[in-house]
């Protein structure tokens, strides 16, 4: 049985090894007009920082970007690292953004770094992940009027973008529930946790003014070809791509043929293995299998596709399989 979900995509921006940062965010233009033409109801940006292959660090600015280069889809956050920001900031940049594109911005945040450690301490200072769940009672109050308070976030005040959570963890399905948010699950990262984080959301769902039953949505990594072997072709770059940042050697997205030729040892394979094993690729009828699987076993009532390939007119093409 096909289940038909609402499709959507999550852009990493990725830079490509004969490319630069300039190609990157003017691909990622032109991906957005081909995913509101193909019907997609959402186009986020991740926030990422000091990674050679990722071009997606000033996620707002690209934001608002994509809302303007598109006419209709939802445009947001995929999502903004709250620890690496100011609350009173975020509100004011994404009521600016609901103000200019209304009924068009969702703000996703979460919780982790988007970098390493010591760019995270560049990036967040004092700022710790502890103080997530205070940062987002803050940040969502500076959407509602409050004559009490002192300092507000002026373009925020009554226009409040679709909020939903990020996580990979119990930890954020849990607060999600307790604070009636709609929740998105990274499969792509923590594909161990899925059912069970998914569980923990809804049971510890409590209605809020925002919602009032679970809304889950599912970011999947997948890369979609005409064939089985065209898949695995593309997706060499990725996995090339990921190995070396786990070797400490972080590099642009190779091409597939350098993939190809790469002298891979039984641990990189095992370490492939277990980072992509949950990724959807392969023909249309492959992916839609195993999406279709995802959606059956968690109830999500929307996915969100993130694909990393070397080419960008592979990448268009990829979606395009996944909406036909």
């Amino acid at each position: 049985m096909v289940v038909i979900v609402p499709l959507s995509v999550l852009d990493l921006v990725p830079i490509a090894s004969d490319g630069d940062a300039v190609t990157a965010l003017h691909n990622t233009l032109d991906l957005a007009r081909h995913a509101e033409r193909l019907g997609c109801r959402r186009y986020w940006i991740a926030e990422h920082h000091n990674i050679p292959g990722v071009a997606s660090a000033a996620t707002a600015v690209l934001v608002g970007q994509v809302a303007s280069a598109t006419a209709r889809i939802r445009v947001g956050s995929g999502g903004i690292m709250l620890p690496n920001h100011a609350p009173l900031i975020v509100a004011e940049q994404f009521g600016t953004l609901d103000a200019l594109h209304p009924e068009r911005i969702d703000l996703g945040v979460g919780r982790a770094p988007g970098t390493d450690q010591r760019t995270a301490l560049a990036v967040r200072g004092a700022r710790t992940a502890e103080d997530f769940p205070a940062q987002l009672s803050e940040l969502l109050g500076y959407f509602e009027p409050d004559e009490t308070r002192a300092v507000n976030a002026v373009p925020a005040i009554g226009r409040k973008p679709q909020v939903w959570l990020l996580g990979s963890s119990g930890f954020s399905a849990r607060l999600a529930g307790r604070l009636g948010l709609p929740f998105v699950f990274a499969h792509h990262l923590s594909a161990r946790n899925t059912l069970p984080a998914v569980q923990t959301y809804r049971e510890s769902f409590e209605p809020s003014e925002a919602l009032g039953e679970p809304l889950l949505m599912l970011s999947v990594a997948a890369i979609c070809a005409e064939t089985e072997e065209q898949a695995d072709w593309l997706a060499g770059p990725v996995k090339l791509r990921y190995l070396s940042r786990r070797h400490g050697n972080p590099i642009r997205l190779p091409s597939p043929e350098a993939a190809a030729a790469y002298a891979y040892t039984e641990e990189d394979r095992r370490l492939i293995d277990g980072r992509f094993g949950s990724a959807a690729i392969g023909s249309p009828e492959t992916v839609r299998k195993r999406l279709d699987t995802l959606v059956t076993d968690t109830g999500a009532a929307e996915v969100m596709v993130t694909t990393m390939v070397h080419g960008h007119a592979d990448r268009v093409r990829s979606y395009e399989l996944l909406a036909g």
